[in-house]
């Protein structure tokens, strides 16, 4: 059996305001190209379909065309909600869908659901547990068992009754300890939402969600597919991919990734202002992309990021990195028995935020406005 593993496509997702949904519509559009030349059996979508919990109509239709495109392409879509989604929301149907090869994860009840497919070496078993909460498994075990996420995931597999002599795959929307976390993920205080990895030691294959970094918690299957686009700068330099799993006999997983060019790219760029608008820097070198660009200027550029739009029309992000972002110097509180005149303390002050000295034409400004201070104070 061949599948492809998908997670967290966010779809609906805003970025520093910039709407992401025409670069989504691009790169589903080339993952269901890919899942048709992979000739896959199967795709897995690990929660997180979509950004909010009630998805803005055009979302929803977003959605509804990649599940069309995948169906015509493969036998079978398996999909669980992740703590993006609303479980109702998305499961709304899912025994109607069944029929045409769609399979959802209901809102959790106490049990994981399975499903069963066949090929040349007999049996795999998928188990779909969609995101869970300490809270929404509590009421389905005996009280003081459940007190973390971790004990609430081991309560519901172990009581599962896992066959090991069998394929078993499980989907699951949970962050696993030791894995790396990007800026657009939610994280909870205390690492309460941690989960073992061992937890999954009874199947041949973890297929998880919710980090949006391609990466693989001890043994290589047990492995978040990470996002297909990039969502924060932090994910800068990540290679997006689509994770393509050949399970074969018992024992033997192939897994490798097929990767995924975005219709923008997201990019983190430094140079002075006048480097950056000479053409020969900018041309052809992917002024669409989102960029977060970060000025060397030692002077703020008047209205940069208006200018700079003119050329980069997709900037999300502008910053200085200079001898002044550079300083990092203690502001104190003043003396009140100072001897220093108002003049000599603004001097002071300027110069611990900005790492340098007032230019003439400053300090008489700063002059002439204390001195009017002074004027109305009598």
């Amino acid at each position: 059996m061949r599948f492809v593993h998908l997670s967290d496509l966010h779809i609906g997702k805003r970025v520093n305001d910039f709407s992401m949904i025409e670069d989504q519509k691009y790169i589903l559009d080339k993952i269901t190209d890919i899942v048709k030349e992979e000739k896959a059996d199967a795709v897995i979508i690990a929660g997180d379909i979509y950004d909010k919990s009630v998805p803005p109509a055009e979302a929803v239709q977003v959605f509804d065309d990649f599940l069309n495109g995948l169906t015509e392409s493969v036998k079978s879509v398996y999909i669980i909600n992740g703590n993006h989604d609303s479980a109702e929301r998305v499961s709304f149907g899912s025994r109607q869908m069944e029929k045409g090869g769609v399979f959802i994860a209901p809102v959790f009840n106490g049990e994981i659901k399975r499903y069963t497919e066949d090929d040349e070496y007999g049996k795999i078993n998928l188990y779909l547990l969609p995101y869970v909460k300490p809270v929404s498994v509590r009421p389905f075990f005996e009280e003081g068992t459940i007190t973390d996420t971790y004990s609430a995931v081991k309560a519901v597999i172990d009581k599962t009754g896992i066959d090991k002599d069998e394929r078993n795959i499980i989907v699951s929307h949970q962050f696993i300890t030791g894995a790396e976390r990007s800026e657009s993920e939610e994280i909870y205080v205390g690492g309460s939402d941690n989960v073992e990895a061992e937890v999954f030691a009874d199947f041949d294959y973890a297929a998880l969600g919710h980090l949006h970094r391609p990466q693989h918690i001890g043994r290589e299957t047990v492995r978040y597919c990470g996002t297909p686009l990039k969502y924060s700068f932090s994910e800068a330099d990540h290679k997006k991919s689509v994770t393509v799993v050949d399970m074969k006999e018992k024992g033997n997983v192939e897994i490798r990734t097929i990767p995924l060019v975005p219709l923008r790219d997201m990019r983190h760029i430094k140079g002075t202002y006048e480097y950056l608008t000479e053409k020969k820097n900018y041309e052809g070198t992917g002024v669409e992309d989102y960029l977060h660009i970060t000025l060397l200027d030692e002077e703020e550029v008047y209205d940069a990021i208006g200018r700079l739009r003119s050329i980069y029309p997709n900037i999300m992000r502008i910053d200085y990195e200079n001898r002044r972002t550079s300083a990092d110097n203690e502001i104190g509180t003043v003396d009140v028995g100072s001897s220093k005149s108002a003049i000599e303390l603004f001097e002071e002050l300027f110069r611990l935020q900005n790492n340098k000295d007032f230019t003439e034409s400053q300090r008489e400004l700063c002059a002439e406005i204390i001195g009017e201070i002074w004027e109305v104070a009598k």
